[in-house]
């Protein structure tokens, strides 16, 4: 759904889309009618989509909230890449001591960490590679008070490779690329197929997928011939390859209305 708003939505302004638009779109790569509607509800409910209605029928839109998480993500995707080849030797560092009970904040501060580059150092301790400004989320998640943060440099006596291999799942991440540069090299050989919009929500979805829990580490550090830059390119060519037809199919498919 992310995907879907942020190929055809966060950049036309403030728009809402019908749903049975969302649901036509998403139903091409194998997403039932229910899920949509229980997906859009759900996301109304967590603030990050809105709801207009216009006779008979729903439209939705995104909030600051959703427009804030989206943009992060074109900058992750679009600007940033996946390979780290200029890191400073800089890390920023979070600590965070939480009440037991708070199991939904906890949950949601580990899942933005890690979206955000970082890695459990140890259980209270996260790190990543970096000058990372989370200040933006640990406030909005409320837990500015329960939340220290430090930028720092590692001292000679710290073995860097290790402290990556013993803080990040490589094998896990490396795999992600692998298996994606793999299916989309095949696509890729086969053709742009007949359904461009179908298609490029199904890349965008699996490279947000693929790259979501990779902390970008510093490229010097990590294994030999590491499987992110040319999964990266794949993903580059599709993308290339599939923008003009989505957008022309998109104006085409989505029935939309300015945002009230």
């Amino acid at each position: 759904m992310l995907a879907f708003f942020g190929n055809h939505v966060l950049d036309e302004g403030d728009l809402c889309v019908y749903s049975g638009s969302i649901i036509d779109v998403l139903g091409r790569v194998g997403v039932g009618e229910q899920a949509v509607r229980s997906t859009l509800t759900r996301m109304v409910n967590r603030g990050m989509l809105r709801r207009q209605r216009e006779g008979r029928k729903m439209y939705f839109g995104l909030t600051p909230q959703a427009t804030r998480v989206l943009e992060d993500g074109r900058t992750r995707i679009w600007k940033q890449g996946a390979v780290n080849d200029d890191w400073d030797g800089s890390w920023t560092l979070l600590g965070f001591s939480l009440p037991d009970s708070w199991k939904r904040q906890r949950h949601d501060l580990r899942s933005r960490l890690t979206w955000s580059g970082f890695g459990a150092l140890y259980s209270g301790l996260w790190i990543a590679p970096g000058n990372v400004d989370v200040s933006a989320v640990v406030s909005e998640l409320g837990l500015s008070d329960h939340v220290k943060i430090f930028h720092a440099q590692a001292d000679q006596a710290t073995d860097i490779e290790l402290m990556i291999r013993d803080t990040w799942d490589l094998e896990s991440i490396a795999a992600r690329y692998v298996t994606f540069d793999k299916r989309w090299t095949a696509h890729l050989g086969a053709g742009s197929g007949d359904d461009p919009i179908g298609t490029r929500l199904r890349l965008v979805s699996e490279w947000l997928w693929t790259i979501r829990t990779d902390p970008r580490l510093p490229a010097r550090h990590l294994p030999p011939a590491w499987p992110a830059r040319p999964a990266q390119e794949t993903f580059r060519r599709v993308a290339e390859q599939t923008a003009a037809p989505a957008r022309r199919r998109a104006r085409e498919l989505l029935e939309t209305s300015p945002a009230r």
